[in-house]
C-alpha cells in the first residue's frame, strides 16, 4: 500500500512545507486515509496574507481580459483533470460519484467559466447629471457622476466541508475576476480538493501572491486568516455560530464580510399541491450530500388534509434510497463527513423522539459493508410541532421534520417565518398565483415555487441568522467590490 500524499501549503506562488506538520484526511465511507493535509502556523497564515496584500496593487490593475484568460485556463485544467479530481472529492467528502462529478468538480469548472466572463462585465455606470445653483459650495454648474466598482483588496475565503469545489470556486473566481487577491482557508475535513484548485490556477499562470491556500485542523489557522491586518474582507460559508464569531472580529476591524450561514428550509405543502412533485423536492434532503446542505427543504409544513397522503408517499420514496459506499453503483445516500457529525445527527433523532416526534422512517444506524464509515439512515420525523428543537435547529444531516397545520395560508406563513433562519424556503401549490403570493410573504433570501431548482444568476443569501450579503451571478462580483463615486463639473 502506497504512502499517503503529503500536501504542501500554497503561499506567495510557492509550495511550502507546513510548520505544524500534517494531519490525516479521512474517507468518511471506509475510514481510510485519503491523504495528509498541511497544518499551517499563524506565522505562515500571516505570510500568506502579506503576500496577497503585496500582490494586490498589480493584480487589481491588470486588464479584465488578462484576468478572464487566467480563469478560463484554470477551468481548462480542471476539466483536463476531471476524473482524478472527482475521485479525490468523492474520497474526502463521501459524496456519491454522481454528486462528486456533477455537483462538485463540474460546478467548480462552470463557476470559473462564468467569472471569466464576469471579469469582462462593466464596472462603470454613468449617473444622471445634476444642475446646481451658485452657493456656498461654489458657482453654478452641471455636475456629472460616475459609479465605479473597485476591488475590496485581500479577501479571506473560509470554505465549507460539504462542497470543496463549488463553494471555493464560488468565492475565489468572482473575487479574482474583480481584481481582488485571496487567502483561502478550506474546511479541515476535506482540504485536498482546494489545493487542486490552487494547482490549476498556478499552472494557468496566476501571478505570485494572488492566490494563497492555508489549511489546518486547529482553530488558530482560521482565526489568523480572519484577524490578519492585511485582510480587507472575509467570505465565509458555514455554521451560524462560527459566522457570528467571525463577524465580531470583522466588526472590530471594519472588514467587509459575506456570510452564507445555516438554514432550516421551510417546505410549505398546501392542500392543492402536487404531492409527487413535493416529495421529489423534499427528498433531495436525503440524496444531496446526505442532508449536509444548508438549502435543503428539511422542515415540511403540510396542510392536515394531505398530511397522511404526503407521509405515505415520502416513506415509499425513502424505501428505495440505497444507503452505502459512494463508490458503488446505485448509492444515493453516502456517509456524513465524520464520526463526530454522525453522532450529532443521531443525537438529534433521539432528541426528536424524546420531544414527542414519531419516527416514521429510519432512526437506526444503517449496516453498511464491514461496519466502517460514518453512515446515518435517512430519517423522517413526523407529528412535530414548531417548538421542538428538531424543528428549530439546523441538524445538517439526512433528517426531515414534518409539521402539520389546519388553518389557511396565513397559518402556513406564520409557521414558516417562526424560525431564526431564512435562507431558502419552498412552496408547493397547484395554483401558481397563490404560491407566488405565499412566497412573497416568506422571510427567506430565496423561495422555490414548485421546484427546488436554482437559477444561478439569481441572488443567493439569507435573511436573519442565515447570513449577510448576496452572491451568485453578477451579485457575487458586486459582493467582492466597493462602490466609488467620481464627480466632476462640466
Amino acid at each position: 500500500m502506497s504512502e499517503p500524499v503529503r500536501q504542501r501549503l500554497y503561499i506567495g506562488g510557492e509550495w511550502v512545507e507546513p510548520d505544524g506538520g500534517h494531519y490525516e484526511v479521512i474517507n468518511p465511507a471506509d475510514e481510510s486515509v485519503v491523504g495528509l493535509a498541511p497544518e499551517a502556523s499563524r506565522a505562515q497564515v500571516e505570510e500568506a496574507a502579506r503576500a496577497a496584500a503585496e500582490a494586490f496593487g498589480t493584480w487589481s490593475r491588470t486588464t479584465p481580459e488578462a484576468r478572464a484568460a487566467i480563469l478560463d485556463r484554470a477551468a481548462d485544467i480542471m476539466q483536463r483533470e476531471f476524473e482524478p479530481w472527482a475521485e479525490l472529492a468523492r474520497a474526502e467528502t463521501g459524496a456519491p460519484t454522481g454528486i462528486a462529478r456533477g455537483m462538485q468538480v463540474g460546478v467548480g469548472v462552470s463557476r470559473f467559466r462564468r467569472y471569466a466572463k464576469g471579469a469582462l462585465e462593466p464596472v462603470e455606470r454613468g449617473l444622471p447629471p445634476q444642475v446646481t445653483d451658485a452657493g456656498p459650495m461654489g458657482k453654478a454648474s452641471v455636475l456629472g457622476a460616475l459609479e465605479v466598482r473597485q476591488p475590496v483588496g485581500v479577501v479571506t475565503c473560509v470554505t465549507s466541508y460539504n462542497n470543496p469545489w463549488a463553494n471555493p470556486a464560488g468565492k475565489v473566481a468572482p473575487a479574482l475576476a474583480m481584481g481582488n487577491t485571496v487567502v483561502v482557508k478550506p474546511a479541515p475535513q476535506d482540504p485536498l480538493s482546494v489545493f487542486k484548485m490552487a494547482e490549476a490556477l498556478h499552472e494557468a499562470g496566476v501571478p505570485t501572491g494572488v492566490v494563497n491556500v492555508v489549511s489546518g485542523a486547529s482553530v488558530e489557522v482560521g482565526e489568523a486568516a480572519v484577524d490578519s491586518p492585511y485582510v480587507d474582507m472575509v467570505s465565509f460559508t458555514g455554521s451560524t455560530a462560527v459566522g457570528q464569531r467571525i463577524a465580531e472580529v470583522c466588526g472590530r476591524g471594519m472588514k467587509r464580510q459575506l456570510m452564507e450561514l445555516g438554514g432550516k428550509g421551510a417546505a410549505l405543502v398546501l392542500e392543492d399541491a402536487d404531492l409527487d412533485a413535493a416529495v421529489l423536492g423534499i427528498g433531495t434532503t436525503f440524496s444531496f450530500y446526505s442532508g449536509q446542505i444548508c438549502t435543503a427543504p428539511t422542515r415540511v409544513i403540510v396542510h392536515r388534509s394531505v398530511y397522511g397522503a404526503l407521509l405515505e408517499k415520502l416513506t415509499g420514496y425513502l424505501a428505495f434510497m440505497k444507503v452505502g459506499d459512494p463508490a458503488e453503483r446505485g448509492t444515493v445516500v453516502g456517509p456524513v463527513i465524520s464520526a463526530a457529525h454522525r453522532d450529532r445527527v443521531e443525537s438529534y433523532v433521539e432528541l426528536g423522539r424524546k420531544e414527542g416526534a414519531r419516527i416514521a422512517y429510519g432512526g437506526e444506524r444503517p449496516a453498511v459493508g464491514d461496519g466502517r464509515g460514518f453512515y446515518v439512515a435517512p430519517t423522517l420525523l413526523v407529528d412535530c410541532t414548531n417548538d421542538m428543537r428538531v424543528v428549530r435547529e439546523e441538524i445538517f444531516g439526512p433528517v426531515v421534520v414534518v409539521v402539520p397545520y389546519d388553518g389557511d395560508d396565513e397559518e402556513a406563513v406564520r409557521l414558516a417565518n417562526d424560525s431564526d433562519f431564512g435562507l431558502l424556503s419552498y412552496v408547493w401549490s397547484g395554483d401558481p398565483a397563490r404560491a407566488f403570493r405565499v412566497a412573497r410573504r416568506l422571510r427567506a433570501g430565496g423561495v422555490g415555487v414548485n421546484t427546488i431548482g436554482r437559477n444561478m444568476e439569481a441572488p443567493f443569501g439569507g435573511f436573519k441568522r442565515s447570513g449577510v450579503g448576496r452572491d451568485v451571478g453578477s451579485y457575487a462580483l458586486h459582493a467582492y467590490s466597493e462602490i466609488q463615486s467620481i464627480v466632476w463639473t462640466t
